[in-house]
């Protein structure tokens, strides 16, 4: 396998600064490609040992084009998380001011973190998405739009500059990126991990979502993401995306998946890896019997009475 990570490019994307936050960036080659799926086929491929993409922000949610072909595509593992705090810069030519903005791009992620400030500063600009942030930058260079909303750091790689600096409609915006490879035996637990799985229900009916987070409710699993996404079957036809507080060899998470793979028409495990965030899987302290320690003393009570140890 090369050594090397595929990431969402061009050069100058948030994916990038991101994805250099991780030790392991300094040893691999950093190779761009022009979308996620092109990045996540060349891991599938062969061609690259792992790939780093977006797939959550604090604005709007995940981002669809990630989870989908996480859904969809030939099975992948999550093997790490990065949380990257973000802030917009325009980026326009050398000369441009504002009055002169007829139309900004960027990617179609970017434009609910900055509708408020274009809808006051540049109401008459019109919008158009990129494949990415900083190929938005790329375009406004080759003199194709105005502006785009990219991080500052890209504007010197394309000859730019900074119109307006620390856009942002919410503050302290975050968006979390994964560094996804081929499927493999997770990493052991760390005591703060996230478990990511799909969910395809066996039929539609009353209650059947409940069935789904019953697994993990009862086991007292916090979970801290639910996306549905179309299946592709027809309207109504929907599959969903969770990620789950802790860890596939924690024993209630174990038996919350066993319980999945019971009921579901199918469960897409994406992987047990570190969660990005401080502080420790949480157990309500009123739940009694979740914690995994209660898990084992269960488990062990049963082998106790199947071998007449009472």
């Amino acid at each position: 396998m090369p050594a090397s990570y595929a990431y969402l490019g061009p050069e100058g994307t948030f994916t990038e600064v991101a994805l250099r936050t991780l030790p392991e960036a300094a040893t691999r080659e950093l190779i761009p490609y022009v979308s996620v799926q092109s990045a996540l086929d060349a891991v599938r491929a062969g061609d690259a040992e792992a790939a780093f993409v977006p797939i959550e922000n604090s604005v709007e949610g995940g981002i669809t084009t990630t989870l989908d072909e996480l859904v969809a595509g030939a099975p992948l593992m999550i093997y790490r998380e990065v949380l990257l705090s973000i802030t917009f810069a325009l980026l326009v030519r050398p000369g441009t001011r504002l009055s002169d903005v007829k139309t900004v791009t960027a990617h179609p992620a970017a434009q609910p973190q900055v509708r408020n400030w274009l809808r006051a500063s540049l109401p008459d600009a019109r919008w158009e998405s990129a494949a990415s942030n900083a190929d938005g930058a790329r375009l406004v260079q080759e003199g194709r739009y105005d502006a785009a909303f990219a991080g500052e750091f890209a504007a010197a790689r394309y000859g730019l500059v900074a119109l307006e600096t620390g856009i942002h409609d919410t503050e302290n915006a975050q968006t979390r990126f994964v560094l996804v490879g081929r499927p493999a035996r997770p990493a052991a637990p760390t005591g703060a991990d996230k478990t990511s799985v799909v969910l395809w229900q066996r039929d539609d009916h009353p209650g059947g979502l409940r069935d789904l987070l019953g697994e993990f409710a009862t086991r007292g699993i916090n979970l801290m993401l639910l996306q549905s996404r179309p299946t592709g079957a027809g309207i109504g036809h929907y599959c969903f995306c969770v990620d789950a507080e802790g860890h596939i060899a924690d024993r209630r998470m174990a038996e919350a998946l066993m319980g999945l793979k019971r009921i579901c028409l199918q469960v897409r495990f994406l992987g047990s890896y570190p969660r990005a965030d401080t502080g420790p899987d949480g157990v309500r302290p009123t739940a009694h019997g979740t914690s995994d320690a209660e898990f084992v003393a269960a488990a062990d009570w049963l082998a106790q009475c199947q071998d007449g140890r009472f």
